[in-house]
C-alpha cells in the first residue's frame, strides 16, 4: 500500500496522499487496492477526526491506468481486481471493489476534504467526489472522461453527482467527456473552493474541525449521508451498464481509435 497511497495521522487529522507521482496517480490494480485499503484502515483508526485526501506530483489522479486501456484494445475488460470480475458482485455492502475505492470515502464516519491540483480525470474524477469537500487549485481541471473510452462512470460517482449537479449539467459533461475548469467546477457545485494551495487550505480547514466535538461531527456525518436517497439502486446501475459495454465492439473500438489517435469508425447501436 506504502508505494501508492501514504497515510500520516498527527492531531486527529490523516494526511493521506497518493504517491504515484511518476504516473500522475493513475489508477492501476495496486491503487485500487490501496485506496480501498486506506479507507478500511481509516474507518477502524481510533483518535481520527478528519482526513485530508491530495496527489504528489503534478496532479491530483489523471484516471483509469493506461495499460488498464491497453488490456482493453483486443476486448480485456481491464476490470480492477481480475480480468474477469463480475462487477454486479457486491464486494462491500452496496458497493463492488472499483466503486469502494471511492464509496469507502463517503462511508467514513468522518469528514474528508479533498484537495485537488492538475488534473481529476474519469476515475480521477469520481475519487474526489467520494470526499465531503473539494478544494481546487485555480488550474485543475476536471472530466467526466469514461465516454472518451466507450465507457461510463462506475465507481459510485453517478449517485455522489445527483446530488451536487443541475440534471443537465450532469448529462452534457458526461456525453461530452468536455475537460472544464476549476471555476467551472465550482459554479457546477462540484468545488467547494477554488485557492492558490488547495491542500494547505484544507489542512487548515481539517485543523478546525479536528478542534470540535468528535460526537458531534460523526453524528453530521451520519445525518449528512441521510439526506440522499439509498444509492444502492443508482450503484448497481453503474455496474450493470458498464459490464454490458466493457469488450463490447463499440467500446473496443473507441479504444483502438484513442490509442492509434484516429476518428473512430462505430457501429450503429442497436
Amino acid at each position: 500500500m506504502e508505494d501508492r497511497v501514504s497515510i500520516s495521522i498527527s492531531d486527529g487529522i490523516a494526511d493521506v496522499r497518493l504517491v504515484r507521482a511518476d504516473k500522475m496517480n493513475a489508477l492501476d490494480a495496486a491503487m485500487f487496492e490501496a485506496l480501498v485499503a486506506a479507507t478500511d484502515r481509516l474507518s477502524k483508526e481510533k483518535g481520527v477526526r478528519v482526513v485530508v485526501l491530495s496527489g504528489e506530483g503534478r496532479a491530483f489522479c489523471a484516471g483509469l491506468d493506461m495499460g488498464r486501456f491497453a488490456a482493453m484494445k483486443d476486448g480485456g475488460n481491464g476490470v480492477p481486481g481480475g480480468e474477469n470480475r463480475d462487477l454486479t458482485i457486491r464486494t462491500h455492502g452496496k458497493a463492488n471493489f472499483a466503486q469502494q475505492a471511492v464509496w469507502g470515502w463517503r462511508q467514513l464516519p468522518v469528514p474528508v476534504i479533498a484537495a485537488v491540483h492538475g488534473v481529476a480525470f474519469g476515475g480521477g474524477f469520481q475519487l474526489a467526489l467520494g470526499a465531503d469537500m473539494r478544494f481546487l487549485s485555480r488550474d485543475a481541471r476536471m472530466s467526466i472522461m469514461e465516454i472518451k473510452w466507450g465507457l461510463v462512470p462506475d465507481m459510485a460517482g453517478t449517485p455522489i453527482l445527483a446530488s451536487l449537479v443541475r440534471d443537465d449539467i450532469l448529462r452534457e459533461l458526461t456525453f461530452t467527456g468536455r475537460i472544464f475548469s476549476a471555476q467551472e467546477a465550482q459554479s457546477y457545485g462540484l468545488a467547494t473552493r477554488v485557492c492558490d494551495d488547495p491542500r494547505a487550505a484544507a489542512l487548515e480547514v481539517a485543523r478546525e474541525i479536528a478542534g470540535k466535538s468528535p460526537d458531534a461531527i460523526r453524528a453530521a456525518k451520519r445525518m449528512l449521508n441521510n439526506l440522499s436517497v439509498d444509492p444502492a439502486a443508482a450503484l448497481l446501475a453503474e455496474s450493470v451498464e458498464q459490464q454490458k459495454l466493457l469488450g463490447s465492439p463499440n467500446q473496443t473500438e473507441s479504444v483502438r481509435a484513442n490509442l492509434e489517435k484516429r476518428a473512430p469508425r462505430f457501429a450503429d447501436a442497436g
